[in-house]
């Protein structure tokens, strides 16, 4: 008899199939990846490269992440992915390695986990079934899990927690190659770049869309100081431009630490929209 050899996203999906629990996944549900639009990856703005190759890369390709830098052997997010996927990717290339995003289960506009990046990708609904989902975040090693035939006990969980609505949200790992042309059902946009040179890139990708905004003002955000510490509050107010901040004023921040700006965005996701607000 012949032996079928299964790729090692199917493998991965598998072992996350036998940990998962409850019925199948609303239709409507998709999941989001979110990123900063102005972001630079080895110089070049991080859409420019989407372009140029036309598929979503991960951490382990990039280098470059809006939460911790650990996708690495040996690392954090390395060894939480051999945990999770029974060794399936130890020794796999970065390129067929996972790639993090959220799932939309609450229908925001703004996405599945904005604590990630003003703008996103939302997924075509194909891809929910090469994709599994924990709650919470990888970082705390969770122990619960999903996929798209056995979503709704993940979901209740999630939706029975009281977390801070930055921290909410359903990890999705997306196993297998991610093509921008056929993946992706569009990339929505803050309206902060309308008309600047992040649409112009943006529309190369194909479908453009727009959520409602992340827009602050100084005398809410210093209303704040204890969310992320002072000195973040007091940078914001220092970054802002006519008194408000918004991605794009974020976004040309320089001479600052990645981090310190980070928390600032934290700031302006946490409290500078209406569905988070």
């Amino acid at each position: 008899m012949a032996v079928i050899r299964r790729e090692p996203w199917e493998r991965a999906v598998a072992h996350v199939a036998a940990l998962a629990t409850g019925g199948p996944a609303d239709p409507s549900w998709r999941v989001t990846l979110h990123f900063h639009p102005d972001r630079l990856v080895g110089g070049v703005p991080i859409l420019e490269c989407m372009a140029r190759d036309g598929r979503y890369r991960s951490q382990f390709e990039t280098g470059v992440s809006n939460g911790g830098l650990t996708a690495h052997p040996g690392g954090d997010r390395w060894r939480w992915e051999s945990r999770l996927f029974a060794g399936t990717y130890d020794d796999v290339g970065a390129a067929h390695r996972p790639k993090y995003g959220s799932l939309n289960f609450r229908g925001r506009k703004v996405g599945g986990s904005p604590r990630f990046g003003s703008a996103y990708l939302r997924l075509a609904r194909h891809t929910m079934s090469r994709t599994t989902f924990s709650y919470p975040d990888s970082v705390f090693e969770p122990t619960a899990f999903g996929v798209e035939a056995h979503l709704s006990g993940l979901v209740a969980t999630a939706e029975a927690d009281d977390k801070d609505l930055l921290d909410d949200y359903i990890e999705a790992q997306v196993h297998g190659d991610l093509d921008l042309a056929r993946d992706v059902e569009a990339l929505v946009l803050d309206p902060s770049y309308r008309g600047t040179e992040v649409e112009a890139a943006a529309r190369k990708l194909g479908t453009v869309e727009w959520h409602e905004g992340f827009r602050l003002t100084t005398e809410e955000l210093l209303r704040h100081p204890d969310y992320r510490g002072p000195e973040f509050t007091a940078l914001g107010a220092e970054l802002a431009e006519d008194g408000r901040l918004d991605p794009r004023i974020l976004g040309h921040a320089t001479g600052h630490d990645e981090q310190d700006l980070k928390r600032v965005w934290h700031l302006l996701a946490r409290f500078g929209n209406q569905e988070l607000g």
